[in-house]
């Protein structure tokens, strides 16, 4: 790019998507820049549902500047270095690609191929690698160095894989000025590892301790997610409930589902609600099903797609319009 702006145009906004004055969400706005100060629009798409929505801005901004691309995660692998700020907001890092697991509902492998550790990444206080614990200690080590550096509290969100954390780990985080640590644990098998992982994470208050849980996934049902996000909040940690999407298309879940989502992903709302039932009880008492069983999705098909939410956003990599 030369000295000219780049402008970058995103289908919704979520908690990572940059705001600064040459990021918009949607419609070319009425007060814009004058196109000869503008060298290209980049329309990123991070989701596949969202690609009628792209074409449509790619679209309505041609109508204003000569040169309109669209790209990102929902149509290609990550090109090129990553570059703070540009389509993720500033502090988002990454400083590996990929990951060696193969989760039925997960996308990355298939885009990203396997675990790679990057020699070269940018400083940032909030991590979004996909599987940091999948790196070797030595550039784990690294890591932890360039976040000490940093002048605002440190956030591990890609979602850290309790099947891998271990002691040295932990006495790494706890050298940190910490904002919150996102695990995964998306499987029942997941979330009794997450017992283990919890004891090693005492020292970390539930405040500053999310789990991402997935739900609707297969043959999963309301009663079903809603146990073991109620066995996640128990081990003193704050679940962050994500709905699956497959890649061919969005599932439009009903009300109940939605509700049970919306619950368990907004801290404000899961203390609220614990406190009341607790009341009411006299005893710690379980939130109450948003909706009948018949609300369930039944089995949903099984396609390898679910990028991590994480308070809205996603691991997804930085787009290559």
């Amino acid at each position: 790019m030369t000295n000219r702006k780049l402008i970058r145009v995103f289908p919704r906004r979520t908690s990572c998507t940059p705001r600064d004055r040459l990021a918009f969400v949607g419609d070319p706005p009425l007060f814009r820049p004058p196109p000869g100060e503008v060298e290209e629009v980049h329309v990123s798409v991070t989701f596949t549902w969202d690609l009628p929505e792209a074409e449509r801005l790619r679209s309505a901004w041609a109508g204003h500047y000569p040169v309109v691309k669209i790209g990102g995660p929902a149509l290609d692998p990550p090109a090129g270095k990553f570059v703070p700020g540009r389509y993720m907001k500033p502090g988002v890092t990454f400083t590996s690609r990929g990951c060696d697991r193969k989760c039925p509902w997960c996308r990355v492998p298939g885009r990203e191929g396997k675990i790679q550790e990057l020699q070269d990444y940018p400083d940032g206080w909030i991590v979004q690698d996909n599987n940091l614990l999948q790196t070797s200690q030595a550039h784990q080590a690294g890591v932890f160095d360039m976040l000490r550096r940093q002048p605002k509290p440190i956030e591990l969100a890609g979602g850290i894989d309790v099947r891998l954390l271990n002691p040295w780990f932990v006495e790494q985080v706890l050298t940190l000025r910490l904002g919150q640590i996102f695990l995964a644990a998306d499987t029942r098998p997941q979330v009794k590892l997450l017992e283990e992982a919890r004891e090693l994470l005492r020292d970390i208050p539930q405040k500053k301790l999310r789990v991402y849980t997935l739900i609707g996934f297969g043959n999963d049902t309301i009663a079903k997610a809603t146990e073991r996000l109620e066995r996640v909040w128990s081990l003193g940690c704050i679940p962050y409930a994500q709905l699956y999407q497959p890649e061919d298309k969005r599932i439009n879940y009903s009300y109940p589902w939605r509700l049970l989502s919306k619950q368990w992903s907004r801290p404000a709302i899961m203390y609220s609600m614990h406190k009341v039932a607790q009341a009411v009880s006299g005893t710690a008492a379980q939130l109450p099903l948003p909706g009948p069983s018949a609300g369930d999705p039944g089995a949903l098909p099984r396609t390898a797609h679910w990028t991590r939410g994480r308070n809205g956003s996603t691991s997804s990599p930085e787009p290559a319009p």
